[in-house]
């Protein structure tokens, strides 16, 4: 499928869309009910177009990513861990072992155990779940990924010298530069599955591919959640549940001027590398605004692989993000490159030969261990729906 001609579709229609709204609009800014149902048809078949495009596009970065080179070399750097790669023989082995229920485990699966009793997961298994974690979940690709081994400070500056005018000859005055720190700590999240006998000795069954992508599609799902709601107690410190100095709207809806006041609201450093992070259902609505001379604010994107813009910027979408409601924020710009998300380790893997023994399954689990902050408030702005308990512009 080409994705360029579709882009280059929606882009034809979008503008054809627009052109029959203006066209059947009479001077009082109405339209007949048959007017009005031909363009829900029309807008209804752009976001169709869009849907497809996204689709193609993951499609194609999946593709991409499984053509990657499948092993890298073992490097053995003084004071650092060795990792090992998962050659052609341990995949196999590995393989071996989930299909005959761990009853043949060779010497080779014996090497890195996980000190709980599962085995970790191969330097390439790793990575390739990392892809479907940063293909499914919208803040893996917008925040900052670290990986640790421990406990991680961020040291932020709480406050910053000033310039002071002085006279010649007058006495210095020297003011304080203090600094907090935000810690990175590790919340575990797990997920676990339950296999069949028959599937395990299925040797047609794309055994491996299929684990990484349920295991990788549930984390995901969890921690883009977690990234953007979670409320810090054994779980990562959601976007929303951070940011308490919001824009409210005037309505109780969304019009183009609170997005204006959203957008300068945001310092303007912050506003170069900055972008939208809505829900599906929110940003329909936005897709209908206009400004005050009457043309759409939403700007589809001509280009494959570059996301459809709002007032210029970047707009990226989330389940998870709330929906239009009264005292929900519910729109969020900024630099998303400040919500830091820390990786503890390596990712276990842990099979389950007893537990379901009896029903004639095996289980599986997948364990990591990962925390999440915005580590800069003001780098981030959200907007709020007027009528919560407590309403107020920064």
């Amino acid at each position: 499928m080409d994705i360029q001609n579709l882009i280059e579709k929606r882009a034809k229609m979008w503008e054809q869309t627009k052109n029959f709204l203006e066209s059947h609009t009479d001077k009082d800014g109405k339209i007949s009910a048959e007017d009005a149902a031909a363009y829900e048809k029309m807008e209804n078949e752009v976001s169709d177009l869009s849907k497809n495009i996204e689709r193609f596009q993951r499609q194609s970065s999946i593709d991409s990513a499984l053509k990657e080179p499948k092993t890298k070399p073992i490097l053995n750097t003084p004071a650092e861990e060795i990792s090992f790669t998962a050659n052609d023989e341990y995949r196999k082995a590995a393989l071996k072992a989930f299909r005959t229920n761990f009853r043949n485990v060779q010497n080779v699966l014996q090497e890195k155990i996980d000190e709980q009793g599962g085995y970790l997961v191969p330097d390439e298994w790793d990575r390739r779940l990392i892809d479907v974690l940063n293909e499914e979940n919208v803040m893996r690709s917008l925040g900052t990924k670290i990986t640790t081994s421990g406990e991680h400070k961020i040291n932020i500056a709480a406050t910053k010298p000033a310039a002071s005018w002085i006279e010649e000859g007058e006495s210095l005055t020297f003011g304080d530069a203090t600094f907090d720190q935000i810690i990175l700590d590790a919340h575990k999240l797990h997920v676990a599955i339950k296999i069949t006998e028959e599937l395990l000795y299925d040797n047609a069954f794309n055994l491996e591919s299929y684990i990484i992508e349920q295991f990788g599609k549930a984390l995901a799902n969890a921690e883009e959640d977690a990234f953007l709601n979670g409320n810090g107690s054994h779980r990562p410190t959601g976007l929303f549940t951070t940011i308490t100095d919001c824009e409210t709207t005037t309505g109780t809806s969304i019009s183009a001027d609170d997005i204006l006041n959203l957008v300068y609201s945001l310092k303007r450093p912050y506003r170069r590398n900055a972008s939208f992070l809505v829900n599906d259902r929110t940003l329909a609505t936005i897709r209908k605004l206009k400004d005050a001379n009457q043309a759409y604010l939403w700007q589809p994107s001509y280009q494959a692989g570059e996301p459809d813009r709002l007032l210029g910027y970047a707009v990226h979408t989330s389940p998870y993000v709330p929906t239009i409601s009264a005292g929900n924020s519910v729109l969020a710009f900024g630099d998303f490159s400040y919500y830091n998300i820390g990786d503890r380790g390596t990712r276990a893997f842990q099979e389950l030969k007893e537990l379901f023994a009896g029903n004639g399954m095996v289980g599986f689990v997948m364990k990591e261990r990962v925390d999440g902050k915005l580590v800069l408030k003001e780098a981030v702005k959200v907007l709020k729906i007027k009528g919560g308990s407590s309403d107020g512009n920064s």
